[in-house]
Parts: C-alpha cells; structure tokens; sequence
C-alpha cells in the first residue's frame, strides 16, 4: 500500500477484487498491474485516518456511506490531482540567497610594493 501519485488527498485505499491488492486508486492498479480491474458490488476500504478496514455495497449506496464507519472521517472528497508547476526547486531567496550567482567583480585585494599597474595610468 503506497500512496498514491495521481490522487494526492486519498483518504481511503481500495482492495482490488482481481488481485486482491490495496491501491489508492485505480490508475495506480492500472500502472502496476497486467491486468485489467475487475469491478463488483461489494468493495472493501481501509480508512488512512483510522486504518481499520470496512466493507460498502456498492448497490445500495447512500450519503452516509461516504464516511468511514469507525472514525466517520468523510472519504468522498473532491480529488485533489498533481498540477504542473513552473518554478525553481529551493528555499525562499529572501531567506537562504545560497542558490543565487553573485555577478559581481571580486576586488583583489593582496597589495604588492611590486604592482604597479595602479600608477601606469
């Protein structure tokens, strides 16, 4: 059981009846499995608040049904899917400036008798 890649606020895993495997959903059966998921009325959930496992007939399926029957944590949410974001990876410059390019000119600052390139001029 790992989380999930496509559904990032997942709050139940699901059983496959196929395989009998726990996935967060089904693109991620889909993704590590060689066949195809089987579908059926009766489905068994494990909460990811409370993990203990419940059973939903999926005939007779009502609005109450849309919480885990242990710890009523609501697991019918909207899924939250990951979005492509352009950016750069790293800590606020306003706070660690380390990833940044300093383009200014180093002083050489070592002074020698012998350097005369400032009275050339």
């Amino acid at each position: 059981m790992s989380r999930s890649k496509h559904i990032l606020n997942a709050q139940v895993s699901i059983r496959a009846p196929c395989c009998k495997q726990w996935f967060d959903c089904a693109e991620c059966h889909e993704e590590t499995q060689d066949h195809r998921l089987k579908r059926t009325v009766e489905m068994a959930f494990i909460c990811k608040k409370c993990k203990k496992a419940f059973r939903k007939d999926m005939s007779n399926y009502e609005e109450s049904d849309e919480y885990c029957p242990h710890c009523d944590n609501h697991y019918v949410i909207e899924a939250k899917t990951p979005q492509p974001v352009v950016g750069v990876e790293g800590d606020d410059a306003r706070i660690d400036s380390r990833m940044l390019k300093d383009e200014r000119m180093r002083v050489d600052h070592r002074r020698s008798l012998f350097d005369f390139s400032d009275c050339l001029d």
